[in-house]
């Protein structure tokens, strides 16, 4: 079975992009490598338990184990000693990059108050797109009454375009709702 926004990319995003930027080959065209899902505890420092309660949720969001981050170097302001876990990260790729890219489309981001679209301005200049989310709780197996404190996280979603132009253009056709 395969999944259903690979199979949308495929059927009708390959060949617009093609008619769109005039690729000479079909291996030309962009497509998403991986997806980078970053959460940062700073609390994790006076306390254990909060990263691993995140690194759960995480792990419930994403479908796989996540890395433990480390800080790389002592900050005296932040209470911050080098060595220190600080967060935890997911990198996604293949089947479990189109599910997660699928439900957070479809499912995730509808959900969040206010929506209005993801901004157009959060591409690196090398066509990877970088997205802010401010709760957890948007995600459909996040339990509402499970969790202890709301946190935000961050999603790279890592392209193989060379221009932000591509890139929004494959993001679009893969159904990314970008503001007006």
């Amino acid at each position: 079975m395969a999944n259903r926004l690979k199979e949308k990319y495929l059927t009708e995003v390959v060949p617009s992009l093609v008619e769109q930027f005039n690729y000479s080959s079909v291996m030309a065209v962009p497509k998403v490598d991986k997806i980078v899902i970053n959460m940062g505890v700073g609390d994790a420092v006076s306390n254990a338990k909060n990263l691993e309660k995140a690194a759960e949720e995480l792990a419930l969001i994403s479908g796989q184990k996540p890395l433990i981050t480390k800080a790389k170097k002592s900050i005296a302001g932040f209470r911050l000693r080098e060595g220190v876990a600080i967060g935890a990260k997911v990198t996604l790729r293949g089947e479990r990059m189109y599910e997660f890219l699928d439900k957070l489309v479809s499912v995730s981001l509808p959900r969040v108050r206010d929506f209005h679209g993801v901004p157009t301005k959060s591409f690196d200049g090398r066509g990877n797109y970088t997205l802010g989310v401010k709760e957890q709780l948007i995600f459909p197996e996040i339990n509402f009454d499970d969790v202890d404190k709301t946190r935000g996280m961050d999603i790279v979603i890592v392209t193989t375009a060379n221009t932000d132009e591509e890139s929004r253009a494959l993001l679009t056709g893969l159904g990314m709702p970008f503001a007006k």
